[in-house]
């Protein structure tokens, strides 16, 4: 706390003196979509950044040392790793991204079912929000969630709903939230909104069940092909090519 915390402190302040407003936007917005990573804001994904890059550049430069065949390369080397160590982080942020936009894709089709039940049941739509946070877990059950709080603190919903289809940045969701403020403004029953929203997001994820299974023959090619088929034709083939090979032989 009295040595790592200032140094920390200041590296932090350096790196966002010298970084575009652009970039800080962009690394905001995207760890906004990757909901949670490691608890870091832009600074400090900045600060990860470098100091993997350091690493990366460390190691490499010891390995220069170590391997003596390496040492006209150490400059390369050193290079690599620091790039490596730069671009590791956004593409685990990256894979962070997509992994939570799938899970929310998934999720969907279920969380609309239970807001449409809440709802006819007789509650209102926040009503139905507070109902899924306590009944479901989950990526879009935390969106959710946030959505419900802003709109407690007084966030108009048209744009808390705005707001989550731009943290989520899943098609289905933005599709979802523009029914939404739709329904809203021209006053239709939110009800209805949400049953055809939930047969319609349940129609999309069998068509996306049947896509992934018609791609699933080509997928299997390549394996068949040089994994499957060689063992299988060495099985077949092969006592009879030792039987010529013997038999030519004797002759």
């Amino acid at each position: 706390q009295r040595i790592l915390a200032p140094l920390t402190a200041s590296l932090t302040r350096a790196l966002t003196r010298y970084t575009p407003q652009a970039l800080r936007q962009t690394i905001e917005k995207k760890l906004e979509m990757a909901g949670s990573f490691g608890g870091l804001n832009p600074e400090g994904f900045l600060l990860f950044s470098a100091s993997m890059a350091v690493t990366a550049a460390g190691f490499m430069y010891l390995l220069g040392i170590l391997v003596p065949r390496l040492a006209a390369a150490r400059l390369l080397l050193i290079t690599a790793g620091m790039a490596a160590g730069l671009v590791l982080p956004y593409l685990l942020l990256q894979h962070r991204i997509r992994q939570r936009q799938r899970n929310i894709q998934k999720a969907l089709p279920d969380v609309l079912d239970l807001l449409t039940v809440s709802v006819e049941a007789g509650l209102g739509f926040d009503g139905a929000l507070v109902k899924l946070s306590e009944k479901m877990r989950g990526a879009l059950v935390e969106e959710f969630s946030r959505l419900l709080q802003e709109i407690r603190m007084g966030v108009p919903r048209r744009e808390a709903l705005h707001a989550l289809a731009r943290r989520t940045n899943v098609p289905d969701v933005s599709v979802f939230v523009t029914s939404l403020v739709q329904a809203d403004q021209l006053g239709v029953s939110i009800g209805n909104v949400l049953r055809v929203q939930a047969e319609a997001m349940r129609h999309k994820r069998r068509q996306r069940a049947r896509e992934l299974a018609m791609q699933a023959p080509v997928k299997m090619l390549l394996p068949l092909v040089f994994f499957i088929f060689p063992p299988l034709i060495v099985v077949l083939l092969g006592p009879a090519v030792i039987r010529l090979i013997v038999n030519f032989a004797g002759r």
